[in-house]
């Protein structure tokens, strides 16, 4: 059973609501053209850096030259991204399947460290498990590989962030630009829309003996046994990073066309989940124990 594609579909609405971010507009033309050879040099940590910060760069790096597109990609990797309202070179990015920014930093976040970010420059800019944050006037000096650096058209309101990119060190940052370009390194812009930076590395680690999943899908119930037959005990609000411990055969559920028997434990819940609302495109988790 495949769920990407479901995935994809069923978030549609939240791309175009929140996750449309950067911009789509420039002196970009409207093809991508290669990458310069100075845009791909040299992505990778550029000064010292935690293990965990390492894996995030390493994610945002393999993703070099796949080209912007706006809404596009995901956790899992590029996507179609929609058509630009304003058009210019993101007028057919619909037809491009890559990244934006914000979705970019989603996913060497979660590949590289499991790190769950929000939708939206904006919201990312907000993001309450950040560890650390810098404002514009400490410039780049307190700041380490694998940090978020911020744009907005407001800098002193984090809500008005339209870009986010992902430091390296030595002034150079990998980045989702623009429509019409490809994911490439750059030189850190520190210009009057610079926002600052935060800090996404050194917060809680999964426990031990399970692994971190997403899941997708709204009011998603808990139940206290692999089966629908007993009252739920909570209801996951939205897409959650949940830790799986084991999974197990249960009742057949049925979903978006989708039928799968699979469900897992998450100790943090006390609870199971039906397999059917973890977003992997196996139905039987990999690298997951039976219980």
């Amino acid at each position: 059973m495949r769920r990407t594609t479901r995935t994809t579909a069923v978030a549609s609405g939240l791309l175009l609501a929140a996750a449309l971010t950067c911009t789509a507009t420039g002196t970009a033309t409207a093809a991508p053209a290669a990458v310069p050879a100075a845009a791909t040099a040299d992505c990778r940590p550029l000064t010292d850096a935690s293990e965990q910060a390492r894996a995030i760069v390493a994610a945002a790096c393999s993703q070099l030259g796949v080209p912007y597109s706006w809404g596009g990609g995901s956790i899992h990797g590029p996507t179609y991204g929609q058509d630009y309202p304003g058009g210019g070179p993101g007028a057919h990015d619909s037809q491009v399947k890559g990244f934006d920014c914000s979705h970019l930093m989603q996913y060497a976040a979660w590949q590289g460290a499991g790190i769950s970010l929000p939708e939206g420059s904006w919201n990312q800019a907000r993001w309450s498990g950040a560890t650390a944050r810098f404002t514009r006037d400490q410039g780049l000096g307190p700041l380490q590989p694998g940090d978020l650096l911020l744009w907005g058209s407001n800098p002193a309101d984090l809500g008005s962030v339209h870009h986010i990119a992902l430091y390296l060190g030595g002034g150079r940052m990998v980045e989702a630009r623009e429509s019409g370009t490809l994911v490439m390194v750059s030189d850190v812009r520190l210009t009057a829309q610079y926002a600052g930076a935060l800090r996404i590395t050194g917060g809680a680690q999964p426990p031990a003996g399970t692994k971190r999943f997403m899941t997708w899908g709204t009011g998603v119930g808990l139940r206290p046994q692999p089966h629908t037959r007993e009252p739920v005990t909570g209801r996951l609000t939205g897409p959650t990073a949940v830790d799986v411990q084991c999974q197990a055969r249960g009742e057949l559920v049925r979903a978006e066309g989708y039928s799968n028997d699979a469900w897992s434990y998450l100790p943090a819940y006390r609870a199971w989940i039906s397999n059917i609302y973890i977003d992997d495109p196996a139905a039987w988790l990999p690298g997951v124990p039976a219980c």
